[in-house]
């Protein structure tokens, strides 16, 4: 019963890969070596927005009971939220807070382990319809098994593997060590919870639309006593319309994610919103068709992509510079992308 699950959730998740003309099957990644370094980006280092916003003042990355303006915004106007509660940035402190909107009188709170900043939040009785690939993610059998076998078939189609991509991810990230770090579309974690152990990072945000999603970063996170009390909060929001101020983030991460956007060209130009000048952007994601793709088949790939977002590599340039970004480079392997820019 479990095994017959879990194969239409596969066929749910990633219906390309049963279409194997489309993505010829090349020898396993395993045989490859791992990826040269090939990255490609400014030279000129960005000294990250938040360490200079906290050598002028430690109350606004610490903010206090007295009520401090906060990094959160509201999802609503976009005008920072004012935080009442225990100093730190950590699952403690940040759960045991509240948040409010001035201009808008509308608060915030968690729901037990993570905080609530979607546009709806606390509405009674409106229930928004949202994409059949966006309720699967909120499905509670996809969040248990996606960092449970799910993850780690992605091999097949030319991922590397978390710790190969989370090194290739961190390459492209080098102009923003020591800033804030979001991982939208975060899933259950997997590399919220490496950025946040690896210290590079002044704090680090898990984000994702799935409260199940959510639930399992949390239960990892419980299993890691390290982890815990670090320098990562769990925040529920929509990709396009982040909880952030305009310029207040130095590096956001998605991993596997572009393809399962409702609007890829939204997400995008509000991650560019939020992304300080010089901020980077990192993405993940699976190829509509790669350079092995017959060219007699390429017209019609977009007719069995079902309800997913699946892009050759031009135009994901093509998508990435129109809303606004800059030094775009990439690495692909089968139907294996990573792809990175910045905010100019």
């Amino acid at each position: 019963m479990a095994a017959a699950s879990s194969s239409s959730v596969n066929h749910m998740l990633h219906p390309l890969q049963h279409h194997t003309l489309l993505v010829p099957k090349l020898p396993n990644v395993f045989k490859y070596p791992k990826f040269q370094s090939t990255f490609q980006y400014s030279s000129s280092r960005v000294r990250p927005l938040s360490a200079l916003v906290a050598t002028e003042s430690e109350t606004i990355t610490q903010p206090q009971d007295s009520g401090e303006v906060d990094l959160f915004a509201c999802p609503v106007c976009f005008e920072p939220l004012i935080r009442k509660g225990p100093a730190g940035f950590n699952l403690p402190a940040i759960y045991r807070s509240g948040f409010k909107c001035i201009k808008c009188n509308k608060s915030y709170s968690s729901k037990n382990m993570y905080l609530d900043l979607t546009l709806i939040a606390g509405a009674k009785e409106y229930v928004e319809a949202q994409p059949s690939r966006t309720e699967l993610f909120r499905s509670p059998l996809v969040s248990f098994l996606y960092e449970r076998g799910w993850r780690q078939n992605f091999r097949t189609r030319g991922f590397p593997g978390p710790d190969e991509e989370f090194n290739m991810a961190q390459e492209y990230f080098k102009p923003a060590e020591g800033g804030i770090l979001v991982d939208v579309s975060c899933g259950s974690g997997l590399f919220s919870r490496k950025f946040a152990k690896s210290g590079t990072y002044s704090k680090v945000i898990a984000l994702d639309f799935s409260e199940n999603m959510l639930r399992q970063t949390y239960d990892f996170m419980k299993a890691d006593d390290t982890i815990l009390n670090s320098n990562l909060a769990l925040v529920r929001a929509d990709v396009s319309r982040l909880p952030f101020p305009s310029g207040s983030i130095d590096a956001i991460h998605a991993g596997a994610a572009l393809h399962c956007w409702p609007s890829p060209s939204n997400a995008i130009a509000e991650i560019n919103r939020v992304l300080r000048s010089g901020g980077v952007f990192v993405s993940t994601t699976f190829l509509r068709s790669t350079s092995s793709t017959p060219a007699i088949l390429r017209p019609f790939d977009r007719r069995i992509a079902g309800n997913y977002n699946y892009l050759i590599e031009e135009e994901i340039e093509d998508l990435v510079k129109s809303c606004g970004f800059t030094n775009y480079t990439c690495k692909i392997q089968q139907a294996f992308i990573m792809f990175s820019a910045q905010k100019p």
